[in-house]
């Protein structure tokens, strides 16, 4: 690292600009010079996306991170109430990750872009920027008005002269008791330190700062003359026509493009399928609903980038001017498929160019203005894109700026041809405010399958199709006249259409998300004639009808790519009822045990700590099974398996399985997760997805853990069901699990019954999803199964720390794994079924005579005292560290603890009918105590 030159040295040895900070600070930020009067020196963000080209991974963290932190601030109840609005150009694609970071919060960003019809909520001046003047056009106009935190997000918060005339504006009209202002780093002078805290006494609220570094910038006496000769000299020293970047012009010494290459390739147009009900950003507001939207139409739109790009090897991503958030999410997509990826954005910022290292803008391209700007016809830039070495570029634009400048010779497509061999046109229908109607709604929670639905309503063109990309050339300079039209005809939202989408609350059933079927969406089951009903010739095939499995971050703390929920949301149905209470109801109406949800269990600091030392010692034990049974899974199975998690103790070990497979062998196992509901079954539904999308022979069912084998028996007999009831057939019912100590299946990683940390805890482990909950009002026969996403537990979350943790171990244990499955494959693994025979013993010797009241092994001994009223815990004499956590939580609920030889598991649990009146059958219902 001590060759690297740092991107601000060439600045700050000529003018004598020294950059104050932490040693974080040089790696996030390189100096520049602008043609600014008021500003020479620019600071250039390396993790923004705007001058310089990053990994979209860390642009789009580097906003998600503060706003776990914002979230972390304010706590669930004030970051429930928050809205936040970010600074265009710069910072709209950082606010919007904020917002997403905060909980999916609604989010707005202000901009230089007049819009007809729509009136201004508010404007501001940026001091020191090269264009100046904000408006706020949000389409509800009601979305600045309530009482809960303002968060303010902007790149750099250096004299807090922007946020200052931001809240003084708002304030007025809309006061409220709290700010928070967010930047990437707070680089305010010794002067400006106190001025925060001085306004908000001024107008009685508080003002919280949440910045990711914290610095300054020491300017020596005439900075701003010095800056401004050295941009004269150099621009006079570099040709005008290299300045300008046309094609075919020589390259001379310090200009700031290289040489084009030729001959040059016409640019292609992807049609990506963006749903027009999504807006293209929060230029008007952008809320849950449009999230979860969002969410469940990115994987049919990156295949079909995927397939525009090709085989190119090194790939930008290119947005544009205040389009940032909409290309980001693209990129992040397309990166997470294995590509390599970079993005950042267009500017209307005018920067010197100069090609050495120690300088944070090496080339520039500039093009003319392309979305006929309010304040007239300009010179645009793309910085650091030639000479860079991409293969590809995906120009990514909105459809107002879909115009025959952006064709033009001189313009931003072939500016790219001119440097990068393929040029792939993108355009986002730009979204239209449907004046005077009800504005999107903004109460159903990220990640809802009611806010998928209510976001995709309306729109004909929200298609889930996995074809190959529609790729057509660009349209030349004439044909580009007439395309902005036809894409601006399209960007129509729901409630234009004059259909209002229903949510789910509406009809009490889920709403059928429309890229599942083809066709506008329509709430199932819809009642009132709200939406209109599907003309019945046309009705979809049932399967068809079933939505596209929903991701993190908008459902699950879990990145998109590790898994796949074949589940609904039921984030906003009130479903927990202290334990006793659940019970009672479970057994006075002989319900089910997964029509409710226990109350979540908050673990004290104590318990925590016994979480992470049991991590710490046991993250190599579970990284060996976890690499034995993939590598089992891997050597039995044909084709490419297909990891199906038994949500939601399976999951971690499904997601850690498909890491395996891909740390070991570079491949990339779909995984995901479907309920199953001891009594009730697998969730038909699920199996009719997976079976539309693969071939049900390389499904692989994967659980955490075996206890006595009910489960194992529950998908056996399930399965069986469903291929007689549904003739469809191949799925293989044994389980892969990590731990099966009761001996009940043949494909696991050890048999060892020993503490797996992830069996500490319930949802903070688990991605923060609850258990899967079945029930007649929520759950019809063509939906999924349903749970809760506890998004308001992000603080307490340690599942990708678990995941971490173990993973990081993948390559200490590699010899052992590939020892022990040889041993394995060569063994005799037939399921003895020990395990249940010992708890039918058990079940006698303590009077107890139902098994299903013996919980045997640490992982289900752990459940039955975060879920459960139990009895007495059984132990094994001697047993150590495995149960410290089990001792722990059986002291605090005052169970005892009874030490006994010759036991087969580390620990059984016992629940008894006379002292838990909700203790479940094999049916799931209530025993009667005998």
């Amino acid at each position: 690292m001590d060759d690297v030159v740092w991107s601000g040295t060439w600045v700050a040895e000529r003018l004598g600009v020294e950059l104050i900070g932490g040693e974080e600070l040089p790696g996030l930020l390189g100096l520049a010079l602008r043609r600014n009067p008021k500003r020479a020196h620019l600071l250039v963000s390396n993790v923004l996306g705007k001058h310089v080209p990053q990994r979209p991974a860390v642009v789009y963290d580097s906003g998600f991170s503060l706003g776990l932190r914002v979230r972390d601030l304010l706590g669930p109840d004030e970051a429930a109430r928050s809205v936040v609005v970010g600074y265009a150009e710069t910072a709209t694609g950082l606010g919007h990750s904020v917002a997403d970071g905060l909980g999916f919060a609604p989010y707005l960003h202000s901009t230089r872009r007049p819009v007809a019809g729509v009136t201004s909520a508010g404007g501001f001046e940026e001091s020191h920027s090269h264009a100046t003047s904000h408006l706020l056009l949000p389409e509800d106009p009601k979305l600045l008005a309530g009482d809960g935190p303002l968060v303010l997000v902007d790149d750099e918060f250096s004299t807090g002269n922007t946020v200052l005339n931001t809240i003084r504006d708002l304030h007025e009209r809309f006061p409220r008791e709290r700010y928070v202002v967010v930047a990437l780093v707070d680089m305010r002078s010794a002067e400006d330190l106190g001025r925060l805290e001085t306004f908000a006494r001024e107008i009685g609220a508080r003002v919280d700062l949440v910045t990711g570094a914290v610095g300054t910038v020491r300017l020596p006496e005439g900075v701003l003359e010095k800056g401004q000769a050295l941009v004269a000299a150099h621009e006079t020293a570099q040709d005008a026509p290299e300045t300008s970047g046309t094609p075919g012009t020589p390259e001379a010494p310090g200009a700031p493009v290289p040489a084009p290459r030729g001959p040059l390739t016409a640019p292609v147009r992807v049609e990506l399928g963006w749903p027009s009900s999504i807006p293209d950003g929060g230029r008007h507001g952008f809320g849950a609903p449009h999230a979860a939207a969002l969410n469940d139409a990115l994987p049919a739109m990156t295949e079909r980038l995927g397939a525009a790009v090709g085989g190119a090897r090194r790939i930008l991503v290119l947005g544009f001017e205040e389009l940032m958030y909409a290309p980001l999410r693209l990129a992040v997509a397309l990166e997470r498929t294995g590509r390599d990826v970079s993005y950042s954005t267009t500017t209307r910022s005018p920067v010197l160019a100069v090609d050495d290292p120690g300088y944070a803008i090496r080339t520039r391209l500039v093009f003319p203005a392309h979305d006929e700007p309010a304040d007239g016809p300009g010179e645009r830039y793309a910085y650091n894109v030639a000479g860079a070495g991409f293969d590809a570029v995906v120009a990514v634009v909105d459809s107002v700026a879909d115009t025959p400048q952006l064709h033009a010779p001189d313009g931003l497509l072939a500016q790219l041809a001119a440097h990068i061999p393929h040029v792939v046109l993108a355009v986002v229908p730009s979204y239209v405010p449907a004046l005077g109607a009800e504005p999107a709604p903004q109460t159903p929670p990220a990640g809802s399958r009611a806010a998928a639905a209510a976001a995709a309503a309306g729109s004909a063109d929200a298609t889930g199709s996995s074809e190959a990309a529609d790729v057509t050339p660009a349209p030349d300079a004439a044909d580009a006249a007439h395309a902005p039209h036809a894409l601006r005809a399209r960007a129509v939202p729901a409630h234009a259409t004059g259909l209002r989408a229903v949510p789910a609350r509406e009809t009490g059933r889920r709403a059928v998300s429309a890229h599942a079927t083809g066709r506008r969406a329509v709430p199932a089951h819809a009642t009132g004639g709200a939406v209109p009903a599907p003309d019945d010739t046309q009705a979809p095939e049932r399967s068809s009808m079933l939505p596209e499995p929903l991701r993190g971050p908008a459902f699950s703390s879990y990145a998109p790519e590790e898994v796949g929920w074949l589940l609904q949301d039921l984030s906003d149905v009130e479903l927990e009822a202290p334990t006793e209470e659940r019970e009672e109801a479970i057994q006075s109406g002989g319900a089910h045990y997964a029509e409710s949800l226990p109350v979540e269990y908050q673990p004290s600091d104590r318990y925590q700590e016994l979480f992470h030392a049991a991590l710490e010692t046991s993250a190599a034990r579970i990284a060996r099974a976890v690499g034995t049974v993939t590598e089992t899974v891997l050597a039995e199975r044909t084709g490419t398996p297909v990891l199906v998690s038994l949500a939601r103790a399976g999951t971690p070990v499904g997601v850690l399985m498909r890491r395996w497979a891909q740390a070991r062998h570079d491949l990339e196992l779909p995984h995901y997760a479907v309920s199953i509901v001891r009594g009730r079954g697998i969730d038909a539904n699920a199996l009719r997805w997976l079976a539309a999308h693969h071939d049900p022979a390389d499904v692989v069912f994967v659980d955490g853990w075996t206890g006595k084998g009910a489960i194992t028996r529950e998908l056996a007999e399930a399965i069986e069901e469903f291929e007689r009831a549904e003739g469809i057939t191949g799925f293989d019912p044994e389980i892969a699990v990590l731990a099966d100590p009761g001996s009940c299946v043949r494909t696991y990683g050890t048999r060892e019954d020993f503490l797996i940390p992830s069996a500490c805890l319930n949802s903070t482990v688990s991605g923060l999803i609850s258990r899967t909950v079945l029930r007649a009002d929520l759950v019809g026969p063509d939906d999924f199964h349903g749970a809760k996403f506890y998004r308001e537990l992000a603080g307490a979350d340690v599942s990708n720390a678990f995941l971490d943790a173990v993973a990081a171990r993948f390559d200490e244990v590699t010899e052992d794994v590939a020892t022990g499955v040889k041993e394995l494959l060569a063994a005799d693994r037939t399921p003895t079924w020990e395990g249940w025979a010992a708890v039918e013993r058990i079940s006698e010797e303590y009077g107890i005579h139902d098994v299903n009241l013996v919980k045997p092994g640490v992982g289900e001994t752990t459940r039955v005292l975060l879920r459960r009223v139990p009895w007495k815990i059984l132990a094994r004499r001697g047993a150590g560290a495995d149960l410290a956590h089990v001792r722990l939580l059986a002291e605090q609920r005052g169970v005892p603890v009874e030490e006994i030889d010759g036991l087969p598991y580390t620990c059984v649990g016992l629940i008894h009918p006379q002292f838990t009146r909700g203790a479940t059958g094999a049916d799931g219902k209530a025993v009667v105590s005998q």
